[in-house]
């Protein structure tokens, strides 16, 4: 059985083709981490405790057969991750981040510049952009990752905005399950940095059939996106049979 699960924020756990991955992990108890900075509010991160215990947390890391990180910022790899995942489990992250890993201690790191084989599974890097003008730059760089199985492909598209490069991967790879960075996280001062509705609504529009489902809310302080609003919009738009908005802990069977 192929199945994702959300953890929390844009950490996953993903079944596809007797493979499972851990994705983005963030780790820490809930409010371990100052404010997102640039941001007015002072609420502490993470905003949520994860939805499963130490022992499950655990057993989930021990099972994991690879992690795969989209990018290093702290939401999406941070210091619990870093103490509680051994340092000879597989890495699976971009090029810019292979030397941290290292420097990190971790011993078992493949950088995708393009794709890679992972027994059967093909794994591809897509591009992104994590917000626009200097911000975007700023935040750069980050990937998305592209899983394919024998009858699964699962896309997974990581902290971007809708882009020329997220349109390019679902053109391409034409994936029947798209997983977006939702929550319209911004700063004080510019665009967002991850989907917004619109977005979210331009990738239901270009993939026509694919799956769609909405991670990366209500976990995070710059994160004002929420669950309720986007799920009233995408219902609004008719594609609340295909679009998914999971709560923490859920599972989604492909």
């Amino acid at each position: 059985m192929s199945q994702i699960r959300l953890l929390r924020n844009a950490t996953l756990v993903i079944t596809l083709d007797g493979f499972r991955f851990l994705i983005d992990p963030l780790l820490a108890p809930k409010d371990s981490y100052d404010p997102i900075m640039w941001t007015s509010n002072n609420i502490r991160n993470p905003m949520t405790e994860l939805p499963v215990s130490n022992s499950e947390m655990q057993e989930i890391i021990a099972a994991a057969d690879a992690v795969i990180i989209t990018h290093t910022h702290n939401d999406h790899w941070d210091g619990t991750a870093r103490q509680l995942i051994p340092t000879d489990k597989l890495l699976i992250g971009q090029h810019e981040d292979r030397a941290k890993f290292i420097e990190q201690g971790f011993v078992n790191v493949i950088s995708v510049d393009h794709e890679m084989q992972l027994g059967p599974l093909k794994i591809t890097r897509t591009g992104g952009q994590h917000g626009t003008g200097e911000i975007g730059a700023m935040m750069a760089p980050v990937s998305g990752f592209i899983i394919k199985g024998h009858n699964e492909t699962i896309y997974i598209a990581g902290d971007t905005i809708w882009c020329n490069e997220v349109e390019q991967a679902i053109t391409e790879h034409a994936p029947t399950t798209i997983v977006l960075n939702a929550g319209a996280a911004q700063f004080d001062k510019g665009d967002p940095i991850t989907m917004n509705i619109d977005d979210v609504l331009k990738v239901c529009e270009q993939s026509k059939t694919a799956t769609v489902i909405c991670v990366h809310m209500e976990a995070v302080n710059h994160c004002y996106l929420r669950r309720d609003s986007l799920r009233r919009a995408i219902t609004r738009e008719g594609e609340d049979h295909r679009c998914l908005v999971p709560e923490d802990g859920e599972s989604i069977d492909l």
